[in-house]
């Protein structure tokens, strides 16, 4: 599966990203090794990592055996917080596409912004930049930047140098004003955790809706995210799951739906370390 879709990406910025990609997030060793080779041979061809997943090495190993093609892949990282000053930076992703067994990624990512502000984001944002022209990294981005943040990167680089803010989004927690920012701003979001730690599969309103398309409350999930031209990035280790996830792509809701999913939030935050920044 290439299938790429323009809402996810606009047309001004270089790359494009798959709008269904497969997370790695807590996925360690040969788990990781058996769920990306797994997700390659059904159509997956966006893969997210982090430095800090501690899994790269695995990542790019699973990607080297599984026999597609680098070029026709769509592989991001994120740049963890102790590696965010700019005679850092390089360095560090080096050391990532050592460990992916790549020459450059796609995406690269800030994964937090600098806790308490200890490096300057024009440092990181600089040095970002510079690994771009280096050939590290097709495209470079954000990551769980609030609205006040996400102002001032664009400030500093231009809206257009920044492919995505991949935040935590699904139907418990809908961020809504820095959905609301960032589409004002034309800046594309990345949805993580996008099935809720797998709490969507209970939800009574999820429920109904999918048995009404015969789906599941994960594609029902999927769907409305995927509808509102945000990317997701589920993490499943199952290929059946995995395989029913790419069926989200085909779903569609209706605007009863999408209202009814709308009503769920109740700002159920599920990333929330000590050193994040003061939510929007």
């Amino acid at each position: 599966m290439t299938t790429t879709v323009s809402r996810s990406m606009p047309q001004a910025r270089a790359i494009s990203m798959p709008p269904l990609g497969l997370g790695t997030f807590r996925l360690k060793g040969q788990t990781v090794i058996d769920a990306i080779k797994s997700g390659l041979s059904l159509g997956y061809r966006h893969i997210d990592t982090a430095q800090i997943y501690g899994n790269e090495a695995e990542v790019g190993q699973a990607i080297a055996e599984s026999g597609v093609p680098r070029a026709g892949l769509f592989v991001t990282t994120k740049i963890w917080t102790e590696q965010l000053a700019g005679d850092r930076l390089i360095p560090s992703l080096r050391e990532s596409l050592a460990k992916l067994r790549m020459a450059a990624v796609d995406l690269t990512l800030i994964h937090w912004p600098s806790p308490g502000g200890a490096v300057p984001l024009k440092e990181t944002l600089d040095a970002l930049i510079e690994a771009k022209r280096l050939g590290l990294t097709r495209a470079i981005g954000l990551s769980n930047f609030t609205v006040a943040q996400m102002r001032e990167a664009i400030d500093l680089v231009g809206v257009d140098e920044l492919a995505t803010n991949q935040v935590e989004i699904h139907p418990f927690l809908q961020n809504r004003r820095v959905v609301d920012f960032a589409k004002g701003q034309d800046l594309p979001l990345t949805a993580y955790m996008p099935l809720a730690y797998g709490k969507v599969m209970t939800e009574p309103v999820l429920l109904d809706i999918a048995a009404r398309h015969g789906t599941t409350p994960a594609q029902v999930s999927l769907a409305w995210l995927l509808q509102r031209g945000f990317a997701v990035i589920p993490s499943s280790t199952k290929p059946s799951n995995q395989a029913a996830n790419l069926t989200a792509t085909a779903l569609r809701l209706s605007d009863e739906d999408m209202t009814r999913i709308a009503a769920l939030d109740r700002g159920e935050r599920l990333a929330d370390p000590d050193f994040a920044p003061d939510w929007d």
